[in-house]
């Protein structure tokens, strides 16, 4: 079977992912990026599909009628037209759960930046003012500890399940909100505005859909306390980003670390690039070599399992 994946420097930017087991399926083709409009001469006859954000819309199918198959190096679907594909009998199969631990890392690692100012204080060492220092002990930046702290949990999947555990783990009061209620969930479980009012840290681990699109907006941001540090490692279009950097800037709340954005590469107008007191990382939340190792293993055996006649992963 001939095999095209679209945008394969997206998972292997720095060549250290081998193409080994993607070949063992079929002959495949890799290309590093496709334009929208290279993408229908790119696929031509090849019955199989693997991609990361390349748009997959009707007109795509249209054009290639060998398609059979559509792979995702990713958890989320938003760039194929799952309708079209189901009409065209085209299975599209995902990858959930591979960037868990990779996520709720980087997710403490703002957290603990925050709250422990490692970087600040290395600069101010660096800088020369411990040693003019006339106490052992230079803390004039204020530091706090994570126990005690209130984490809200906004979405409550494997990624938001593991960020509440470690909060656990620190000692943290945690709160969940969720779209559905969760069984047997071991942490209080209110609604969005709720835990945006009580949170000492507001994290997002839910998906882009119509209700959760900029979910991060003023009257939200407007409940929550000014010491108050917002997270978003889910999807850049949950939060309006004017909103976030007004709120920043004017004080409302204390700090905001992002992974995601909007528009991706980042614009160079976006309006959180110099807000105030924001972080903001280039979408590598999910981008350990052992997550991108962990997630091509998932896409090979989404591959292998419908080429056998047992589909696993689908979402249409």
């Amino acid at each position: 079977m001939k095999i095209v994946i679209t945008d394969w420097s997206t998972v292997n930017f720095s060549g250290d992912i081998p193409e080994d087991k993607l070949r063992e399926s079929g002959e495949a083709e890799f290309f590093p990026l496709t334009k929208p409009e290279e993408t229908a001469s790119r696929i031509g006859d090849a019955e199989i599909v693997l991609c990361n954000k390349t748009p997959i819309t009707r007109e795509i199918m249209d054009s290639c009628p060998n398609l059979r198959y559509v792979g995702l190096f990713a958890t989320g679907y938003n760039n194929v037209d799952l309708e079209a594909a189901t009409e065209k009998g085209i299975t599209v199969c995902n990858a959930g759960q591979y960037s868990t631990n990779a996520v709720s890392q980087q997710v403490f690692a703002y957290i603990l930046d925050h709250f422990s100012r490692i970087r600040d204080y290395d600069d101010l060492v660096k800088s020369g003012e411990w040693e003019r220092s006339a106490t052992f002990s230079f803390f004039p930046l204020p530091i706090g500890e994570l126990a005690g702290k209130t984490l809200s949990v906004v979405g409550y999947g494997s990624i938001g399940k593991r960020v509440a555990e470690i909060g656990s783990a620190f000692g943290m009061n945690v709160i969940v909100s969720t779209r559905t209620a969760p069984e047997s969930c071991p942490y209080e479980v209110t609604d969005v505005y709720t835990a945006a009012e009580k949170a000492d840290i507001l994290t997002f681990h839910c998906p882009l859909t119509e209700k959760t699109k900029g979910i991060i907006n003023k009257e939200l941001l407007s409940r929550m306390k000014k010491n108050a540090v917002l997270i978003n490692t889910a999807r850049g279009g949950i939060a309006d980003e004017n909103a976030l950097a007004e709120a920043l800037n004017a004080g409302v709340i204390s700090a905001a670390y992002v992974d995601v954005l909007e528009q991706e590469p980042m614009s160079p107008d976006t309006p959180l690039k110099n807000a105030a007191n924001c972080c903001i990382t280039p979408h590598t939340a999910w981008a350990a070599l052992e997550t991108r190792e962990r997630l091509v293993d998932i896409v090979c055996e989404n591959l292998r399992a419908w080429q056998n006649g047992t589909p696993i992963n689908k979402v249409n």
